[in-house]
């Protein structure tokens, strides 16, 4: 059994450079998976990861597949429309889901068609799906600095976050910049998912960042103990997804998603806090 665990990362770079990003990246967007859920805007974040294809793409026109090219269009792009979609939302009366909606439909089909002028459906294929077992050092850089930057800005605007998060009317009334908060927080989520599309691909990014997130709230009901709990599932994800993957011949990234979907399952049926067992069969208070 342990050699069935380890054996594979010990015998293969390949497979330890993806097992670190995968931590890496669970370390980064766990918790701002949390606050989107917590915020009701868990599509915004898929939004979001196909909101960076235009950017990504121009990068990929410029100079191919170069990482600092692609990943500076990705973020320039996520930003703008992270920006644009605040900026509607707070001047109009438009609901931020729906803005959303729209600008990344908009996005989306302008970065299929921008890589499809010059590219191949191969090339369309590993922007959208990635392959993290072609994770270089570059690439495990880049993820790994996004995630430190991710936890050093979360540790010194936690409260400021979560306050924004439940009561974004309030943190406005007082003048406390709710709007520059917001922004923040939509610049960390693009900024992961920049980093993670070279691994995962644009489309299993946001699966690592909200599918553990979503599963977590049925294990705890304060915040910090969701977020570990989405770091925690998201890293045991990605572990069993790398060996699924390894040992069956499958896809890497749906198979480490997959695994986040089992213990999204699990945690459904079986979380102590809103699960289908406890509300069903919840336990008697014990009188004094």
């Amino acid at each position: 059994m342990a050699e069935f665990l380890w054996q594979p990362f010990a015998e293969f770079s390949f497979m330890r450079r993806a097992l670190v990003a995968c931590f890496a990246i669970a370390l980064g967007a766990g918790p701002l998976g949390v606050l989107l859920v917590l915020r009701r805007m868990s599509l915004v974040g898929d939004a979001l990861s196909h909101a960076i294809l235009p950017g990504a793409a121009i990068g990929f026109l410029v100079a191919g597949f170069s990482l600092p090219i692609m990943s500076v269009g990705g973020l320039v792009a996520g930003l703008v429309v992270a920006v644009l979609a605040g900026l509607v939302t707070r001047f109009t009366d438009q609901r931020e889901d729906a803005s959303f909606a729209a600008l990344f439909l908009i996005a989306l089909a302008l970065g299929v068609m921008l890589i499809s002028l010059q590219g191949s459906n191969m090339d369309v294929m590993h922007v959208l799906f990635g392959s993290i077992l072609a994770v270089d050092d570059t690439s495990l850089l880049m993820v790994a600095g996004a995630g430190t930057i991710t936890i050093l800005a979360l540790a010194v605007a936690f409260r400021a976050l979560v306050m924004e998060c439940f009561d974004p009317g309030f943190m406005r009334a007082i003048g406390a910049g709710g709007l520059i908060w917001h922004l923040l927080f939509l610049g960390l989520v693009v900024l992961n998912l920049v980093s993670g599309f070279h691994a995962l691909g644009t489309l299993m990014a946001v699966g690592l960042m909200m599918v553990p997130a979503a599963a977590a709230r049925y294990w705890s009901a304060d915040v910090g103990g969701i977020m570990l709990a989405a770091v925690g599932i998201a890293m045991v994800s990605g572990w069993v997804g790398l060996l699924l993957s390894y040992h069956q011949d499958v896809a890497t990234g749906p198979a480490i998603i997959l695994t986040a979907g089992v213990f999204y399952a699990l945690s459904v049926i079986f979380g102590r806090n809103g699960g289908l067992i406890r509300t069903l069969y919840p336990r008697p208070h014990l009188e004094a």
